[in-house]
């Protein structure tokens, strides 16, 4: 489907209403979406086949997308790519600040996130700045080729949608995928942090507090 399907221009999306089975198409969209960019990134080996998450990284993308979603149109057209993954190095950045003092960062201002000439090299400052690695090293260079596959999948799955162009429901479909990579960043980066998922067995940790 030509890149036409995506549009430079501004649609009033957070004020669009959309009908209930709108809502469950784009959820429906978003789970697929999420589970094929965890089948990719499991397999490349940066995840381990479950997304990390937290409601405290999840609800700050609530706070960040309206900006986000505004730099991000601007791209669609000439740079598709560019305007869904920068999403995922978002969610590394947010990981990461939740991970070092989520008290002094969850109220972090949207520009803090950007790079020298602002959104065009956003990528590069979080990958610096926040997570502190070499721009020339190899985590660096991996995490560069997983978000590209990544972003690559996304705008591949949202062309297949043959969705009207410039349609709330396209608009709709793009902020969707944005937060699909934006959680998908957002585990990667707590993966790298150590973090992982446990089953905890309730019963036996309740009958060993002392009485």
């Amino acid at each position: 489907m030509p890149a036409a399907t995506f549009s430079k221009r501004k649609i009033p999306i957070f004020g669009a209403k959309i009908e209930k089975m709108d809502t469950e198409y784009l959820n429906y969209f978003e789970e697929k979406l999420q589970q094929e960019l965890l089948r990719l990134c499991t397999n490349y080996g940066v995840l381990g086949g479950t997304l990390l998450a937290t409601d405290d990284i999840d609800a700050r993308w609530n706070d960040l997308a309206p900006e986000y979603m505004a730099d991000a149109v601007q791209q669609i057209r000439d740079y598709p790519i560019v305007s869904v993954a920068w999403a995922a190095y978002l969610g590394l950045a947010v990981a990461a600040e939740w991970d070092d003092d989520w008290g002094s960062y969850a109220q972090a201002p949207y520009h803090s996130y950007y790079g020298e000439q602002a959104f065009d090299d956003m990528d590069e400052h979080i990958v610096h700045d926040f997570l502190e690695l070499p721009l020339d090293g190899e985590e660096a260079e991996q995490l560069a080729n997983i978000i590209r596959r990544c972003g690559q999948t996304t705008v591949g799955m949202i062309r297949h949608e043959q969705i009207e162009p410039q349609s709330p429901l396209a608009f709709h479909i793009f902020a969707r995928a944005c937060r699909a990579m934006f959680r998908i960043g957002a585990a990667i980066e707590l993966k790298r942090l150590g973090y992982k998922f446990e089953k905890v067995e309730l019963g036996r940790n309740l009958n060993e507090l002392p009485s």
